[in-house]
């Protein structure tokens, strides 16, 4: 059973266009800096145990996972064959809009760690997203949401274009809570800029990210 948190109106994007379209041509750049690439990179070498079977969702060519870790599989889901294929870390991948059918095809109990990096923002059905990952992850696993600042404007459902940093903490928090994850831990974070601009005190992206653990 999936509990409902958004009401209509939360979920309405600027643009109604079929997303697999805005995502048809590969986008094989950076769309996050470097200071909260490598936060992101070392938060996943903490929490993210070798031998692992792992989930990049909403992924792209790349999945920011630490060079030096061996997993048991990584398993990567987006919208765009051509930027999954381009990623080195993915032993398998499919391709499927989750604002269109959120059953993900993966066996219960099957995942240990699930990533969604600068990706939530864009669901506008995130409450059956949620209840799926409560499905298929392990006990004692993890869903680790990460994001920034920065998203496609108009490709992002209301609830998140009208909300401040806080409040995508509390509402990624909000949803997961509603299908029965426990409560997660939040983080938000600034970040240093790379090179002298961040030697000068400028800033980089802010690190903000959600982690709920399944019970063992």
């Amino acid at each position: 059973m999936v509990n409902t948190v958004l009401i209509e109106a939360q979920r309405r994007k600027w643009d109604t266009s079929d997303d697999e379209l805005f995502y048809a041509t590969p986008r094989l750049v950076q769309h996050l800096d470097a200071a909260f690439r490598q936060r992101l990179t070392q938060l996943y070498r903490e929490r993210i145990a070798s031998g692992a079977v792992v989930l990049d969702l909403m992924s792209s060519w790349v999945s920011h996972l630490p060079e030096e870790r061996h997993y048991a599989s990584v398993i990567g889901h987006g919208l765009n064959q051509a930027e999954l294929n381009a990623n080195p870390r993915l032993d398998r991948s499919w391709v499927q809009n989750l604002n269109r059918d959120q059953s993900l095809p993966l066996e219960s109990a099957s995942v240990d760690a699930t990533l969604i990096v600068a990706g939530w923002q864009y669901l506008q059905y995130p409450e059956a997203v949620a209840a799926e990952l409560l499905r298929i992850t392990r006990p004692g696993g993890q869903l680790i949401v990460a994001f920034s600042n920065r998203m496609f404007f108009t490709k992002a459902p209301q609830v998140w274009t009208d909300g401040g940093d806080r409040d995508h903490l509390d509402y990624v928090m909000t949803v997961l809570l509603a299908q029965g994850w426990p409560r997660p831990e939040l983080i938000c974070e600034t970040t240093r800029a790379a090179g002298l601009a961040g030697l000068l005190g400028a800033q980089g992206d802010p690190f903000l990210a959600v982690i709920a653990t399944r019970p063992a």
